[in-house]
């Protein structure tokens, strides 16, 4: 992970940033309540992150350094695993501020110290584009405020406005255990459990601005050698923006949202990019004959939209995950075009 290029600052103010031809400004808001996440009983074996302690356990002896494992350096509860998501965004920040010339600001619905951060004009006035990441379990009741919704139209009103949507997987749905434990078999990953629901607060802006998508399950991409992910199976047709202007695929990651759509209309919502699952662990969405999923999806501009709105999972934007010269391109895709 890369080391901070200027001395680090927090609990400060954001410095509007000012427009600028050809260089959008983009801003990251994370759906969920720090102190709710981090806080989370860890006697409960679902709907909870791992805590650090976890995480060295399961990854060893990845995280062995004390750097991450020293307990004077860093956090070894929840709050810790917290931590890693920021450690492991600073790439994709980097990345476009490089491209845009603007630096990217990453929002909390609430943050380390409780301060509330609502979707408003405080976060919107000075964005072009938006990502929001659904990383809120279920349990921690984060919804969307009418207010916030309403302001989001109004940002999609913008020609220039661009947002992308990521709620995160929805892992145990089922209440038949035997159903939970085949799926916690398929994706194959320790740290997940066997109930974890994410993204309530993605799920109400959805409802709100009429996006016909359902994020559902979690489920493991199909590799090839190296533990490579398989490519994606892409829609160009459908691409007439180029999003996936060299991007043949994304970057691995062990339990990945279906973007269900809900709609039979044709030209709501396009799906642009489905990813093979891997067929050899068994799942109930396989087992009811699917071979791919729905990844990443594209509403174009319609009614009083006048901007685009795009899904795509928050992992893919993570370092954590890895990433290569396709996922850089499908970076600069998003936030330069």
């Amino acid at each position: 992970m890369n080391e901070a290029r200027t001395a680090r600052t927090y609990n400060q103010r954001h410095i509007p940033r000012k427009y600028t031809p050809g260089g959008r400004r983009v801003s990251v808001y994370v759906s969920w309540s720090y102190p709710a996440e981090a806080g989370r009983n860890t006697a409960e074996l679902d709907n909870r992150f791992s805590t650090m302690t976890e995480v060295r356990r399961v990854a060893w002896p990845a995280y062995e350094d004390p750097q991450w494992s020293d307990p004077y350096r860093f956090q070894q509860g929840i709050a810790g695993s917290l931590e890693l998501f920021f450690w492991a965004w600073v790439p994709f920040q980097d990345f476009v501020e490089d491209v845009t010339g603007h630096p990217v600001p990453v929002y909390q619905r609430i943050d380390q110290a409780g301060f509330p951060t609502p979707l408003d004009e405080r976060v919107l006035d000075d964005t072009d584009v938006l990502f929001v990441f659904g990383l809120d379990h279920a349990v921690t009741r984060q919804e969307a405020e009418p207010g916030e919704v309403e302001a989001l139209r109004a940002f999609l009103a913008r020609e220039d406005a661009r947002l992308v949507l990521g709620p995160h997987h929805d892992v145990g749905a089922s209440d038949d255990l035997s159903v939970r434990e085949m799926e916690y078999r398929h994706h194959g990953d320790p740290l997940v459990p066997r109930q974890q629901r994410f993204a309530t607060y993605v799920r109400d802006l959805m409802r709100g601005l009429g996006v016909p998508v359902v994020n559902r399950y979690g489920l493991r991409p199909a590799t090839r050698e190296g533990n490579r992910i398989v490519p994606l199976s892409t829609v160009r047709d459908l691409d007439p923006k180029g999003w996936l202007d060299g991007v043949p695929n994304f970057n691995f990651h062990m339990h990945l949202p279906h973007y269900d759509v809900t709609t039979n209309g044709p030209d709501t919502i396009h799906v642009l990019a489905r990813q093979p699952i891997d067929l050899s662990r068994p799942h109930p969405f396989t087992e009811a004959g699917n071979t791919e999923f729905n990844m990443f999806l594209w509403m174009p501009p319609g009614g009083e939209r006048a901007g685009d709105l795009l899904l795509a999972d928050s992992t893919i934007f993570s370092s954590l995950f890895g990433g290569d010269e396709s996922l850089r391109n499908f970076w600069r895709n998003l936030v330069a075009r």
